[in-house]
């Protein structure tokens, strides 16, 4: 059995990147590992931000680790929220205020091209590899479905009719961004233990 840190205390996360990887690997979040801090997210970039977090948690626990951080860009904003995603309505950190900004933003907007985009950086003592997902779609006009979190609920996947938060773990993980890039993350990890 490997056990990995996720350099982060988001439950359904951690949940859906347990169920990418192998079985072999067991996930540890922040709180398994006694970090209940918030840790800064100050670089401006989805790379510098994954890297400023793996290495907070590798300098604390000296344990192989990983953090991601994903953005959604949205081409009539100019790619915003994009790393400012999880704040994008300011703090405190509010799902429904964000979606609620963007809807906002895009009334009228006929162009609702967008995608979400994950960079994973896993950081061991041999140093910090990276590994990054795409989904294009588009912004809905409302929110839909009941599952997922985030942006999910506007978020419509190129080719389909439901979005995000109406899709099932299973449908969701064929197409997600996050899964793309983990799915890079667990090739590199079998090829590299």
């Amino acid at each position: 059995m490997i056990q990995l840190v996720f350099a982060s205390a988001n439950e359904n996360k951690i949940k859906e990147i347990q169920s990418i990887l192998p079985q072999q690997i067991q996930l540890l979040g922040l709180k398994d590992v006694g970090i209940h801090e918030e840790i800064l997210e100050t670089t401006g970039t989805l790379e510098g931000n994954a890297r400023q977090k793996a290495d907070y948690v590798f300098e604390k626990t000296g344990l192989n680790c990983f953090s991601d951080d994903t953005g959604l860009e949205i081409q009539a904003l100019h790619n915003a929220p994009g790393v400012d995603s999880a704040i994008y309505a300011g703090l405190p950190r509010s799902s429904q205020r964000n979606i609620e900004k963007v809807l906002l933003e895009m009334h009228g907007e006929l162009e609702r091209t967008a995608q979400f985009r994950t960079v994973i950086c896993y950081k061991t003592h041999r140093g910090a590899f990276y590994f990054e997902g795409m989904c294009t779609g588009s912004i809905g006009r409302e929110i839909r479905g009941e599952d997922g979190f985030g942006y999910d609920g506007i978020f419509y996947p190129a080719g389909y009719s439901r979005t995000f938060a109406e899709m099932n773990l299973k449908d969701k993980k064929m197409l997600s961004h996050r899964s793309k890039a983990f799915h890079q993350f667990v090739e590199y990890l079998q090829t590299n233990q």
